[in-house]
């Protein structure tokens, strides 16, 4: 099966063709296609996602990028003496239809929409959050096949700009939540934190490269709800916590060395949470995977952190195995469509902003 899948959940405008394969036991794919386009110089301005302008970004740049997919497989097909189709023979369209900005959703929605009828195909919801889960099944390069046979039961930890979620999985498609944040995901914190450093948007890379001069040990900030015996997360007091410190040192407020100490200390309490609750579930469930998804999941620290934890407790340790797929793509959505389509799950094509696992 052929999915071209559309994710404009954000300020990412994503489409994929993905060749899926298999059933739940060990579905398999191949991206065939993959072109995103970054948002990030007109947000940055305003320090963040405006949903307005992403919408309009989003409305501008779909035709673009579906022609260049369209394109593509022209050539494709000319060079290897295909007739026929412009792009082969879809066999549906995925679009992401939450959780998000809702004027960012209606923008891909629509757009589906309106290309499912054009191309007389079926048009599929897809689960944003699953997507970043289910990336983990996707190969480092196009065109290329990785076969991984993930070991159930596992614990899913998402870490992105809008959620962080610890959840059970004892297959494909039995997933439980076990815990969420209950204000500040931890991406949005990472922002936060780097706005308060005067540091660019976006923040997550910001704040891990310039922790890299810093003495992560240098301030003694809180982890709240560490021990708080579940495995829900907390990270506003965290950010506050910050942003007293910064007060208190006004007048050292340019100093590299601060921004570096601060930056660097908050990211390891930051991480030291995440990875102590995610030991917590692991432990708890008899876990035997671990896999890491969402923006976050690029962070180096909490890969090695994790991978260190992970080998502690003796369980596998599953991230994308590409950079650009721990960030919103096409890809996971079309991995995800299929997985909806094997468990017999249909999301209407209708935004949900709040959608939840």
């Amino acid at each position: 099966m052929r999915i071209l899948a559309i994710e404009t959940s954000c300020d990412d405008t994503a489409l994929s063709v993905v060749r899926c394969e298999g059933g739940l036991e060990g579905p398999h794919f191949v991206i065939e296609q993959n072109v995103v386009s970054s948002q990030i110089e007109v947000h940055r301005p305003f320090g963040g996602v405006v949903p307005s302008l992403a919408k309009r970004e989003h409305v501008k740049n779909l035709p673009v990028l579906t022609e260049q997919i369209f394109e593509e497989s022209r050539i494709k097909n000319q060079e290897s003496g295909k007739e026929g189709k412009i792009i082969g023979d879809i066999d549906a369209i995925a679009v992401t239809v939450g959780p998000g900005l809702a004027p960012a959703l209606w923008a891909g929605i629509e757009f589906a929409k309106d290309l499912a009828k054009k191309l007389d195909k079926p048009l599929w919801g897809a689960n944003h959050l699953l997507g970043h889960i289910y990336s983990v099944y996707l190969p480092q390069e196009i065109g290329k096949v990785e076969q991984r046979e993930i070991k159930f039961p596992a614990v899913a930890l998402l870490v992105s700009g809008g959620h962080t979620i610890l959840a059970r999985m004892d297959a494909l498609d039995k997933i439980e939540k076990l815990g969420e944040t209950k204000d500040d995901a931890v991406g949005e914190a990472f922002d936060k934190v780097a706005k308060m450093l005067g540091l660019p948007y976006p923040g997550g890379p910001e704040i891990q490269k310039i922790s890299e001069a810093g003495d992560a040990q240098a301030i003694d900030f809180p982890r709240p709800m560490i021990g708080s015996g579940d495995f829900n997360f907390s990270f506003s007091g965290l950010k506050t916590a910050v942003l007293y410190y910064l007060r208190k040192q006004e007048l050292k407020a340019n100093s590299y060395k601060l921004k570096a100490d601060t930056a660097a200390s908050f990211q390891n309490a930051a991480i030291d949470i995440l990875v102590k609750k995610t030991r917590g579930a692991i432990e708890e469930s008899g876990a035997q995977s671990l896999i890491l998804g969402g923006g976050v999941a690029a962070n180096k620290l909490l890969r090695e952190e994790l991978t260190r934890m992970s080998e502690e407790v003796g369980v596998n340790f599953y991230t994308p195995s590409a950079f650009v797929h721990n960030t919103d793509n096409a890809a996971m959505i079309a991995v995800a469509a299929y997985i909806d389509y094997l468990r017999g799950v249909k999301y209407a094509p209708e935004a949900q902003p709040n959608l939840n696992l």
